[in-house]
């Protein structure tokens, strides 16, 4: 089977509320933030809602659920006070993620600031370690996200995240997901089909596809190789619709959680109109083009809107 779609969803009004989010947009895999991801300290989690929030999931059909990391952490900084706060909140976002049954935490490896690539990695590795040891975080397993490369991020190679996870004492409870957007900005080519399969060889060569264990579905705003973070639509960027029909028939991505971190507005139709295009694409041979990709876009952005409406209407009823 195709992966499992979804789409990264708000926590306004509760984390539960993102479970809401994502049976409206028709997710089969969600992921959040447990806590701005802005702010170093979280609001507490009460029980009630992480009995909410299980509760909801579990009337979802216990669809996967991803949570992703605050992006202040920086485990690779060689600023010492800095290190040891990142650690101390990848720590927390573990507990977090632990308390309302969130089994993936997905975090960036970090930015060495200047500092040297060979002694960052060393950092993030001895981050990861600290972090989960951590009483009651066994359940959680960290993925770690390759990178565009912006900067002196980390993790825009495979060879990168390779050398983290060899460096950790706790591998086993390590795994990775893989961005579209990032891969294609730091310069693997997913957009032909030759780059294609160079790519999954190379991911499987240096770090075995096991430790694959989810997806960030973007499209791209920049050329392959920019090295620039800039996310697009399903289809309408430069990675463009074909490299989204190699995702969805690949086999070697077959039920994976594949979350879109795509921008959207307030009503967030944008999830309906990605998802529609990225489930329209499975079984597919060749990529439609661009005046196809715009027209389901628009078909599924008119069905979204009456959808709302219809909810809206019912709310106003009772």
């Amino acid at each position: 089977m195709p992966p499992r779609l979804g789409a990264h969803m708000s926590i306004a009004g509760g984390v539960d509320r993102a479970v809401d989010r994502a049976v409206r947009a028709g997710c089969e895999t969600l992921q959040v933030f447990t806590a701005s991801a802005n702010q170093w300290a979280g609001k507490p989690l009460t029980g009630e809602v992480v009995a909410r929030f299980r509760e909801k999931r579990a009337a979802a059909g216990a669809i996967p659920v991803l949570s992703h990391d605050s992006y202040l952490i920086n485990c690779a900084s060689p600023d010492a006070a800095l290190w040891e706060r990142s650690v101390a909140a990848l720590g927390e976002e573990l507990e977090r993620c632990a308390r309302l049954g969130i089994e993936l935490l997905v975090m960036h490896p970090g930015a060495h600031m200047g500092a040297g690539e060979e002694a960052a990695l060393d950092r993030v590795a001895r981050a990861l370690d600290r972090a989960l040891a951590r009483p009651g975080t066994e359940s959680v397993t960290i993925l770690l996200e390759n990178t565009a490369g912006q900067g002196s991020a980390l993790g825009h190679r495979f060879e990168q995240l390779a050398a983290i996870v060899v460096r950790a004492s706790c591998g086993a409870r390590l795994g990775v997901c893989l961005d579209t957007q990032h891969a294609f900005a730091a310069g693997y080519d997913l957009a032909s089909d030759d780059g294609w399969e160079r790519a999954w060889d190379e991911f499987e060569r240096v770090l075995g596809r096991g430790r694959l264990r989810a997806l960030h579905l973007n499209d791209s705003k920049r050329p392959l190789g920019s090295r620039v973070d800039r996310h697009e639509q399903i289809g309408l960027g430069l990675l463009g619709a074909a490299a989204f029909v190699r995702v969805m028939n690949d086999p070697r991505l077959d039920g994976l959680p594949a979350s879109l971190e795509t921008e959207k507005t307030e009503d967030g139709c944008e999830d309906e109109q990605n998802l529609a295009v990225l489930r329209r694409l499975a079984g597919l041979g060749e990529a439609p083009g661009r005046a196809t990709i715009l027209a389901w876009r628009r078909a599924a952005l008119r069905a979204a809107q009456a959808a709302r409406a219809r909810a809206a209407a019912g709310r106003g009823a009772r």
